[in-house]
């Protein structure tokens, strides 16, 4: 056997089935602000080569993964290092103090892409979750992949601005909104959080607050149990995950039933104030 037949009999090995392939994650930011992009591995699985960085308004960045990774993707924002040095962000904070989140995950609320690569049936699973809250629009494009489920998933509009005020984050100046909370992290309550006697597909239900995300985003997680219609699958598949993808998500509108349901929130809501005090 010759060099050359050598070097490609080694070459078709490192890239078959048998050999170790890289998965691409190309992160992209078109906000009209700076995201740092948080990065942490599944339990048992290794870290990528950076678990944090800064995105600024129109950069993108590529990261390999191998095959097997697994994982979740976020933007933090609003970040800024104090006169010790202390890295921190008012959204999606890692609580690492530095710029990497070395093994640490987002405070809620964020918005997350979540991975599993080469899962059953050789299958990359994905999903965007607003199960731990909103932060910032994302989307998360298959490049190159294949599969009935294989398209686009996400959550564009920016929810924010039209949270309902007892989940809304505010900015330090009050001003304006920068996150959406979960019900479940709003009110630590078991049937918002799927928890105690609602730990089930059957007994944990969607809820009006978890209707208003799914309304606005119908491909991404609204609540725990949401999967049937929010996992996405692809085989042999590169990613794009894209930050604010369209400029004209700056502000999200809603449909006449999605004002509805945010309506009858607020009744509810004044009516349980009401009932307190009394």
């Amino acid at each position: 056997m010759d060099r050359i037949t050598l070097f490609s009999f080694f070459l078709t090995f490192y890239l078959s089935p048998y050999g170790v392939i890289s998965t691409t994650f190309t992160l992209v930011n078109k906000c009209d602000y700076t995201v740092w992009p948080g990065i942490l591995s599944n339990a048992g699985v290794p870290p990528l080569s950076t678990t944090g960085f800064v995105l600024q308004t129109g950069a993108s960045t590529t990261i390999a993964a191998p095959t097997s990774w697994g994982g979740r993707f976020w933007g933090r924002t609003l970040c800024s290092e104090d006169s010790a040095g202390k890295f921190t962000c008012v959204t999606g904070d890692c609580g690492s103090g530095k710029l990497e989140c070395a093994g640490s995950g987002a405070a809620p609320p964020a918005t997350l892409a979540e991975f599993t690569l080469d899962g059953s049936g050789g299958l990359d699973f994905f999903d965007v979750s607003l199960v731990d809250g909103y932060n910032v629009p994302m989307l998360v494009v298959p490049q190159g992949g294949s599969g009935e489920k294989c398209t686009a998933t996400g959550c564009v509009g920016d929810l924010n601005d039209a949270c309902p005020s007892e989940l809304k984050v505010m900015s330090a100046d009050g001003r304006e909104g920068v996150a959406c909370k979960s019900a479940c992290e709003a009110f630590n309550s078991p049937q918002y959080c799927c928890s105690g006697a609602y730990g089930s597909p059957d007994t944990c239900k969607p809820s009006s607050y978890s209707e208003i995300f799914k309304n606005a985003c119908p491909r991404a997680y609204s609540y725990a149990y949401d999967d049937k219609t929010s996992t996405f699958t692809c085989a042999s598949a590169d990613y794009t995950i894209t930050f604010c993808p369209s400029p004209s998500t700056r502000f999200v509108s809603f449909s006449p039933l999605q004002q509805r349901l945010i309506l009858n929130i607020k009744i509810f809501n004044m009516s349980q104030k009401k009932s307190t005090s009394i």
